[in-house]
Order: C-alpha cells, then sequence, then structure tokens
C-alpha cells in the first residue's frame, strides 16, 4: 500500500470497520489466547474501550486500517509514567507499510511520554516498540487471560523545529562548535513559544537572519533517533519561507555552515538529515 495514511478521531460510524480490523488483527497476534477476537472479548471493545478511550484510527483509501485506544491515568493496569497506549492494531494486509510507527508517533506528539503492555509471547510486538525506543520496566500475569504481560515506557520525545534552504539543490546545514555533525538550522523550544517564534528565534540567534515567523510554513514533521541522546526520540518540524537571498552570519555556539547535496548530507549531518533528504527528493526539490 503506497497511499498516504489519514490519522483522525474514531466515529461511531467506524464501528464495524474497527471490529473487524481488531477481530482479525488481534486473532492474529494472540494466537495463544483462547477466544481472542471474538466473543466476551469483542463486546467489551465494543461497549468499553470504543467508548471510553481516547481512540485514533488510520485510514488509506477510504478504509481504515489502524486503531489506536488511549487511556488516561485513571484506567491504567500498569503504572508508567506516560499516557497507556491500551491497544494499538493494523490491519493483517497493511502492515508493514508503517502504519503503527505513525500512530505511536501521534500519540507521542499529543500526549509525550508513552506506556505499553504486551503479551510476553508477543514477539513481534516486543521488536515493534523496542525498535520505536520503548524500554521494559515491569512484568505482571494479565488476571483476564493468564498470560504474562510485560510493561514497556518511552519518555517524551525531544521537540524541535527546522529550516529547509535550498540553494541549487543543496541543503543548508549548520555545525555547533567542538562538534563534527551537522544539523539542519533551528532548535528548541523556549516556554510559550510556538514553533514558527521559536525558529525565527533560532534563526537570528545562530545565523542572524530576520525571518518573521508568519513567513514560515510548516513543511512536514519528522521522527527519529535524537543524534547523541542515548536513543531519545525526535518530533523535529521543518519549515520552508523566508528569504531566499541570505548572507548567514554565525552566532552563538556555530562554528560554520554549508549547503550540502544528497551525498553529503547523508555523510555529515544528523540521522534525521536523510528522512528529510528522502522527503525533498520525492518531492522534486533537491536532485536524486
Amino acid at each position: 500500500m503506497s497511499s498516504e495514511t489519514i490519522i483522525r478521531r474514531y466515529r461511531t460510524a467506524d464501528q464495524d470497520a474497527v471490529t473487524d480490523l481488531w477481530s482479525r488483527a488481534s486473532r492474529q497476534a494472540h494466537p495463544f489466547i483462547e477466544g481472542e477476537g471474538e466473543g466476551e472479548r469483542a463486546r467489551v471493545l465494543r461497549e468499553e474501550h470504543l467508548v471510553r478511550a481516547e481512540n485514533w484510527v488510520a485510514e488509506r483509501e477510504g478504509r481504515v486500517v489502524g486503531l489506536l485506544g488511549l487511556l488516561d491515568g485513571h484506567r491504567r493496569h500498569s503504572a508508567g509514567s506516560g499516557t497507556q497506549i491500551g491497544g494499538l492494531l493494523v490491519a493483517p494486509e497493511a502492515q508493514g507499510c508503517g502504519i503503527g510507527r505513525q500512530l505511536v508517533e501521534h500519540a507521542a506528539a499529543l500526549r509525550g511520554a508513552l506506556c505499553v503492555e504486551v503479551f510476553e509471547e508477543n514477539e513481534r510486538a516486543h521488536r515493534f516498540y523496542r525498535s520505536l525506543g520503548f524500554m521494559q520496566w515491569s512484568y505482571r500475569t494479565d488476571e483476564e487471560t493468564g498470560h504474562p504481560l510485560i510493561a514497556l515506557e518511552r519518555e517524551a520525545p525531544l521537540r524541535s523545529v527546522s529550516w529547509l534552504h535550498l540553494r541549487e539543490g543543496r541543503l543548508l546545514s549548520v555545525r555547533t562548535r567542538g562538534n563534527d555533525t551537522f544539523y539542519l538550522p533551528g532548535g528548541k523550544y523556549e516556554p510559550g513559544e510556538t514553533a514558527r517564534e521559536a525558529l525565527s528565534r533560532e534563526l537570528s540567534e545562530e545565523l542572524g537572519l530576520l525571518v518573521p515567523a508568519e513567513q514560515l510554513s510548516e513543511a512536514f514533521v519528522i521522527h527519529d533517533v535524537a543524534h547523541g541522546k542515548n536513543g531519545r526520540r525526535l518530533h523535529m518540524t521543518c519549515f520552508t519561507g523566508g528569504p531566499q537571498d541570505i548572507a548567514p552570519e554565525p552566532g552563538r555556539e556555530i562554528a560554520e555552515y554549508a549547503w550540502f547535496d544528497r551525498q553529503e548530507a547523508r555523510d555529515r549531518c544528523a540521522p534525521a538529515h536523510s528522512q528529510v533528504v528522502d522527503r525533498l527528493i520525492a518531492q522534486g526539490k533537491m536532485p536524486g
């Protein structure tokens, strides 16, 4: 499946599609649980989880192909520090397309720190969550099924903003003093700032550029591992806009700036650059 994924709030009209998805995906994930995906467990889904949880669906080509349920602190069985993912399921025919990852990052963008419980026998789920930076922190037996559950958690992602400035198909990047790696211009938010305000300030501090916040347009969001942060995840909002003819003047901690082509960016820049470059190539803004 190659079409765009839309993540939106669950609606009552989605109940039949979501129940069918949940039944098929849960039977596939939990073949060791008798009656999974049917009977009483299906009733609980319809009458409790879909009513009381904060539910989101992933949709492709008009079809619901993923379900994310978030539980508030009063309904959690586990004691993790973050919002609990009460359910994350992807239709069997849509698995392997990144939908589960998109749903998890959507949850992180909404709530920050996350926790989740998975059955010990569900090794695929363990691998999936570990690949997204979740760490195991507790273990218990599920009272309803008698099967062991492993709890995992992930701290809130680092939230940052960056500027996409291209010159003849090459991407502007900056290097801080004492560091060999290049990053996109930008940085972290300060209290009370919007994303555009944060980026406008960072461009002034880093490169002496006056780029009014209202001239910035959101391009896309990148989710990756934050460079040099011990595996912590990164939520980076990328913007375009502002002047095209610029004469940067490195300030604050910036040692130098440069415009890189595809290969240079991948060789010399932080991991998130690769995703940015791939997006820009797909949009025809950088040569492949």
